[in-house]
């Protein structure tokens, strides 16, 4: 039985994740699916606590299932944002993360990731926290960490909008 490839963006905010995204799911006529945070976030404000976050994390996964659901198996599927970025971000604000996180992260596969650097320019909105170049980075290389200790396929994406979407293609083609 085929199964659909999955591939997620992750990185710091404001590194262009969702912006790729949609690229990548027009260009392969496919669905994407956006980040649960930023729809929770808008509702309920910026004073989250680490209990939010679980709720968060399990409203990204919804997010992530019901596209699932409905995309054709011969295609591709984009997911901005994965439970790799919740541990980092409930480690990061609180110093612990769900055990309810971790388990999702041992049990849930992908076909490849796309770790967006930190070079494009920050672009300030209501919900995003750390616009300053050391966090920013900081938080890069904990996701880089991550994904260098891990045996999921996946790339650095750098550069402006452009070169960023050619570097993805190149690597989503690889590993389709």
């Amino acid at each position: 039985m085929e199964t659909i490839k999955k591939f997620v963006v992750i990185g710091p905010e404001s590194t262009g994740k969702s912006t790729l995204c949609a690229q990548l799911a027009e260009y392969y006529q496919t669905l994407w699916a956006p980040e649960y945070a930023r729809e929770y976030l808008e509702k309920k404000g910026t004073n989250y606590s680490y209990d939010d976050l679980l709720i968060i994390a399990k409203g990204q996964i919804e997010t992530e299932e019901n596209q699932l659901s409905i995309v054709n198996c011969q295609l591709p599927i984009f997911i901005d944002t994965d439970m790799y970025v919740m541990k980092v971000w409930c480690e990061f604000v609180f110093n612990k993360c769900h055990n309810w996180i971790l388990n999702r992260i041992a049990e849930r596969k992908y076909d490849g990731y796309l770790l967006c650097n930190t070079d494009l320019p920050w672009v300030a909105d209501d919900l995003r926290e750390y616009p300053e170049v050391k966090t920013r980075n900081k938080l890069y290389h904990f996701y880089k960490d991550i994904l260098e200790n891990q045996s999921t396929p996946w790339t650095d994406i750098n550069g402006n909008y452009e070169e960023r979407f050619e570097e993805a293609k190149n690597f989503v083609n690889k590993n389709i």
